[in-house]
C-alpha cells in the first residue's frame, strides 16, 4: 500500500538518517527503480522551490504536467547514452500516468500518480549478452514534483523502504536483495552537483539471467526534480563496471536538466569602440 501520513514519514525518515550518520534534509525508483509513492511529500510549498545548485529561471520550471511531461521527454535518456550497443526493452517506456509503489509486503505495483507529482517517465534498456557476458537490464527515470520539498521527501522514503524491504520483488522470478542505501547532501563526500544524491547497491537474480548479480542504482535530487539510473547485473558484469557504465549517462541527464532550467546569462557587453586618434594611425600628428 501507499505509505501513510506525514508524521509517520517524518519519524522514519529521521531514524534512518540517523542511522546512516550522512545528511539528509526533510526528506525512487522500482526496476530501474521507478519512484517511490506517496500522496504528498510535504504541504508547506505550493509551487516549484529553487535549486541550489542550479540558478533555475522561475519562467522556466513547470507547474502543469504537460509542460512537466515535456521537459521530461526532452532530457530523458536515449539508448545511445550508454553504448553503442544498448537497445530498447519491451516495453521500452512506463504508463506516464502511473509509477511504481513498493507495497507492504515488499512487492513493487504499479499505482497512479500521486497529487503531488506532475510528471514521471521510466525507460528501459538492454545491452545484449556478448563476449561472455549475459544481457545487462538498464533503465532511467525522470520525475517531477510540484516542489523541491516533494521531491526531497522521495529520497527519504527510499531510504525508508531499504530499512523496511531489504528485499523486494521486482516481479516474476526477479528479486532484488541485501540492499544497502548511502545518501549525500549537497557539500558531503564530494557532491558539489546535486542538491542531493542517494546511492544503492545489491544483488540482483532474474529468472532469466540467474544470479545473485551486482545491482545498483543512483538518483539525484535537482530542486523539484529527480533523475535516476539503474543496471541489474548479470553474467561477467562487475558492481564497478556498472558504476562506470551509469555515470555518464547520469551526468548527461543532469546536464540536460541544467540547460533547460537555467537562467540564461546576460549576453556579455561588448566593449565600446575605441576612439580613434588625429593624425596618422601610429598616433604621430
Amino acid at each position: 500500500m501507499v505509505r501513510g501520513g506525514t508524521a509517520a514519514r517524518l519519524g522514519c525518515a529521521a531514524a534512518v538518517c540517523g542511522l546512516l550518520l550522512a545528511g539528509c534534509t526533510s526528506g525512487g525508483d522500482g526496476p530501474g527503480r521507478p519512484a517511490a509513492g506517496t500522496e504528498s511529500g510535504g504541504t508547506g510549498s505550493t509551487g516549484p522551490s529553487p535549486s541550489a545548485v542550479v540558478d533555475a529561471d522561475p519562467a522556466k520550471l513547470p507547474r502543469t504536467p504537460a509542460r512537466a511531461a515535456a521537459l521530461i521527454r526532452d532530457i530523458i535518456l536515449r539508448p545511445s547514452a550508454f553504448g553503442p550497443d544498448t537497445v530498447r526493452r519491451a516495453p521500452y517506456e512506463s504508463d506516464p500516468r502511473r509509477w511504481a509503489v513498493l507495497g507492504d509486503t515488499c512487492v513493487w505495483e504499479q499505482r497512479a500518480l500521486p497529487a503531488d507529482v506532475l510528471a514521471s517517465l521510466t525507460r528501459h534498456y538492454e545491452i545484449p549478452a556478448r563476449d561472455g557476458k549475459g544481457p545487462l537490464s538498464l533503465s532511467a527515470v525522470v520525475t517531477v514534483h510540484r516542489s523541491a520539498e516533494q521531491a526531497d521527501w522521495e529520497n527519504a522514503e527510499v531510504l525508508e523502504e531499504m530499512m523496511r524491504c531489504p528485499s523486494q520483488l521486482l516481479g516474476p522470478g526477479e528479486v532484488l536483495r541485501d540492499l544497502t542505501d548511502v545518501p549525500n547532501a549537497l557539500g558531503d563526500s564530494g557532491n558539489g552537483f546535486t542538491d542531493d544524491f542517494l546511492a544503492e547497491s545489491g544483488t540482483y537474480t532474474g529468472a532469466d539471467v540467474g544470479g545473485p548479480h551486482p545491482y545498483v542504482w543512483e538518483q539525484t535530487r535537482i530542486g523539484q526534480f529527480t533523475l535516476a539510473v539503474s543496471a541489474r547485473g548479470a553474467k561477467g558484469w562487475s558492481r564497478p563496471g556498472l558504476l562506470d557504465l551509469l555515470r555518464a549517462p547520469h551526468a548527461t541527464m543532469r546536464a540536460g536538466l541544467r540547460a533547460a532550467i537555467a537562467r540564461r546569462s546576460p549576453a556579455t557587453t561588448a566593449p565600446p569602440p575605441t576612439p580613434r586618434t588625429t593624425g596618422s594611425e601610429d598616433g604621430s600628428r
